[in-house]
């Protein structure tokens, strides 16, 4: 046992902040310090210069990492996918199975759920430039080009950058929306099965006109209205901080917007 006037080496403090003592010269060193005012002082100073060392390194790689909105929400749509495929066949023929044979099954379900995070991750890491169209059960991901240009209104950065909420996210209106529906040849749409969604959302100065709106599938599993969402926050954002220009936002999200995603999530600094 330590006595009050052996003290504590900085060196044994920093072991027992990093909990890398054994049992017993852990309770030996916490039982010192319960007697000892000055080892527990100077315990107190080296555990706040590791606190204010692990801010500041936090603060200044902050900055560098990539937004994590984007990628969290594709990723959310990859295994709500996932889900889906799996719920379509079912299980039972598990339990029939031998132990053996079951724990096989088991970690083959392991390996396709890191596959799917890792396809995630490849799309995340795209190269511009790298082949963008959507898989043939989500084609209407993406709208029809003849019908669906984009269209703006004219507009500053002041403009956009100081648009309310509610102008940002506004509603079509329903009849804009039933023009919307006869022009791409959609009968009796059910509210759940599409959304008329900006092509150039509002906040990036998009115009309320037919050759801007396009009935996006809610039922697409990967590219749907949500992870666009995220690529419309995210332009606004770098729009309005002065590291995209209006122009250039405008056109990379009229002209592929499923590409212009992969190119502004892809990292953190590209430009």
């Amino acid at each position: 046992m330590l006595s009050e006037d052996l003290h504590l080496s900085d060196q044994e403090m920093l072991l027992a902040a990093d909990g890398e003592h054994s049992t017993r010269r852990a309770a030996q060193v916490h039982a010192h310090l319960a007697e000892c005012w000055a080892c527990r002082a100077r315990m107190a100073e080296i555990e706040g210069t590791i606190a204010d060392f692990a801010r500041a390194h936090r603060q200044s790689l902050d900055p560098q990492l990539p937004p994590v909105a984007g990628p969290r929400a594709l990723l959310r749509a990859q295994l709500a996918e996932l889900v889906s495929h799996q719920e379509s066949r079912p299980a039972r023929w598990l339990f029939h199975l031998t132990a053996g044979t079951r724990i096989a099954a088991l970690v083959c379900a392991a390996v396709l759920i890191t596959a799917v995070v890792g396809r995630v991750l490849f799309h995340h890491s795209t190269p511009r430039g790298a082949a963008s169209t959507a898989p043939l059960f989500e084609r209407g991901a993406l709208p029809d080009r003849s019908l669906t240009p984009g269209l703006t209104r004219t507009v500053t950065i002041s403009d956009v950058c100081s648009m309310a909420h509610e102008e940002v996210v506004a509603n079509v209106s329903a009849s804009l929306r039933q023009e919307v529906f006869r022009e791409y040849g959609i009968v009796n749409a059910h509210p759940d099965e599409y959304e008329v969604d900006y092509l150039i959302t509002p906040g990036l100065g998009g115009a309320e006109d037919i050759h801007n709106l396009w009935p996006e599938p809610s039922t697409s599993r990967t590219w749907n209205a949500h992870v666009k969402d995220e690529l419309e926050e995210r332009l606004h954002e770098m729009v309005c901080a002065g590291k995209v220009d209006l122009p250039t936002a405008q056109r990379d999200i009229a002209t592929d917007w499923i590409a212009a995603y992969k190119k502004y999530f892809r990292t953190g600094t590209s430009s």
